[in-house]
């Protein structure tokens, strides 16, 4: 996948949708680090994964793409 920021908008959707940090990277299935890192824009997450965290947010990836 190319390298897109996805922290701002995963962040903001986690945050619009109530979810903490912990217990967002629970409903997903990543350590709070990775989302973290994820967050930050340090670290892609994979297609699947955007797949997974649109799925767990209800909203589609095009709303979630930077």
């Amino acid at each position: 996948m190319e390298t897109l920021n996805w922290g701002r908008r995963i962040r903001a959707f986690r945050k619009l949708k109530g979810y903490t940090q912990e217990t967002f990277a629970k409903a997903i299935g990543v350590s709070v680090s990775v989302l973290g890192e994820i967050e930050r824009d340090t670290r892609s997450p994979d297609e699947q994964l955007v797949s997974h965290i649109a799925s767990v947010l209800d909203i589609s990836i095009e709303e979630l793409r930077p």
